[in-house]
């Protein structure tokens, strides 16, 4: 996320999402991922993405989306921020993944140079124990998951992404505390639905401590450039990118491979 832009960024996603939990293109569209922690739980942790759980037809969901979104939200950018605006199907080589259908947003002001904000929205789904709930903010109702499908979805992020994000790593330290007593026996049910390998989890863990330099840098990224500057000060005294992946990496071995019994 641009930091000059990082407070737009975040007015135009809140509107976003009141558009869309509004509109019938929205209806059962579950809010998740890391701007539900920002929106809906004041999460020191910026996000530069939307994502929603769907449970029908991603790529109709998608579509549906590009129009309710150019319809409704580009005249309400420009009339309330002065942007102006494009929505999109994501295109390129990922663009037909089967578990994932993006769509993109681009706004910009005209003749401003670094003006350009981007802001992907993710269709997707996730696993989930508990009922569909909702929340509410500014009036509007939010559906999302249940506080432990939320936090458990960061656990499995880590290990069913092909290419880690390390911002998972950094919302699992922020939110450990919401972690249930049996959130280990939920995991091994939910790694086990999405056919995560025993093998596959011990590799990613083996991972972390093989180069802990790195995913220590690399969640230090996070922390710089993502976190409010009072809480990234907060967090860098008390160690800082490796403190977080040290924590996290402790309660993944908790869940996962308690006594070996966490995956089977």
């Amino acid at each position: 996320m641009n930091a000059d832009n990082k407070e737009e960024t975040e007015t135009i996603q809140r509107i976003a999402a009141r558009v869309i939990a509004t509109h019938p293109a929205g209806r059962n569209l579950v809010l998740i991922g890391g701007f539900r922690y920002r929106f809906l739980d004041e999460s020191v942790r910026a996000s530069d993405d939307i994502d929603y759980h769907w449970a029908g037809d991603l790529e109709q969901k998608q579509l549906e989306l590009v129009a309710l979104l150019s319809r409704v939200l580009l005249p309400e950018i420009r009339r309330k921020l002065q942007y102006e605006g494009n929505v999109n199907p994501h295109i390129g080589p990922d663009a037909e993944s089967p578990a994932v259908r993006t769509v993109d947003l681009a706004f910009w002001q005209q003749a401003v140079p670094d003006s350009r904000i981007e802001i992907p929205i993710e269709l997707t789904r996730i696993v989930c124990a508990d009922p569909i709930t909702v929340r509410t903010a500014g009036g509007t109702i939010y559906p999302t998951v249940s506080e432990a499908d939320m936090v458990e979805s960061k656990v499995i992020a880590v290990f069913n992404r092909r290419e880690l994000q390390h911002r998972d790593i950094v919302d699992l330290f922020l939110f450990q505390n919401r972690l249930l007593p049996g959130s280990g026996q939920r995991l091994a049910v939910k790694l086990r639905t999405l056919n995560i390998s025993v093998a596959g989890v011990q590799e990613r863990i083996a991972d972390f401590g093989q180069h802990a330099g790195y995913h220590a840098r690399a969640v230090q990224v996070i922390i710089d450039t993502q976190l409010d500057s009072p809480s990234a000060a907060q967090v860098n005294d008390a160690g800082g990118g490796r403190m977080v992946l040290e924590t996290s990496l402790a309660v993944l071995k908790r869940l996962i491979l308690p006594d070996g019994e966490g995956v089977k």
